[in-house]
C-alpha cells in the first residue's frame, strides 16, 4: 500500500514562506516525477511545480522565481520551498506522485496525498 504524507502547511503573512515536504512510502518500486498541485476555493487543481527523477523541473508561471522544488530520490520525498508569499498562493496544497509502479511491470499510476491548507494573510 503506498501513501503520500504532506506536512508544513499553515498560516503566514504576505511576503513570509513556507516550507512544504511530502514523503511517499509502501512498495515503491520506480516514481517518474513529483510534485505539487494546489486547489482554492472555487477553482479548478492546477500545478505548482513538478520534478522529474531525473532532476528536471517544472513550474507554473505564477510561482516562477518564489517557489523551489526539490527531491530526494533515495527518501522518495520531494519538498516546495516558498518565498515571497501572495494572498492569492492561499490554496490547499496536494502533493503528487506521477506514474508510481510497485512492480517492475507496468507503467503504474498516479498517488495523491491528502492535502495541506497554506493561507497567506494580506
Amino acid at each position: 500500500q503506498v501513501q503520500l504524507v504532506e506536512s508544513g502547511g499553515g498560516l503566514v503573512q504576505a511576503g513570509g514562506s513556507l516550507r512544504l515536504s511530502c514523503a511517499a512510502s509502501g512498495n515503491i518500486f520506480t516514481i517518474n516525477a513529483m510534485g505539487w498541485y494546489r486547489q482554492a476555493p472555487g477553482k479548478q487543481r492546477e500545478l505548482v511545480a513538478t520534478v522529474t527523477s531525473g532532476g528536471n523541473t517544472n513550474y507554473a508561471d505564477s510561482v516562477k522565481g518564489r517557489f523551489t522544488i526539490s527531491r530526494d530520490g533515495a527518501k522518495n520525498t520531494v519538498h516546495l520551498q516558498m518565498d515571497s508569499l501572495k494572498p492569492e498562493d492561499t490554496a490547499v496544497y496536494y502533493c503528487n506522485a506521477n506514474k508510481l509502479r510497485t512492480t517492475t511491470w507496468g507503467l503504474g499510476r498516479d498517488y495523491w496525498g491528502q492535502g495541506t491548507q497554506v493561507t497567506v494573510s494580506s
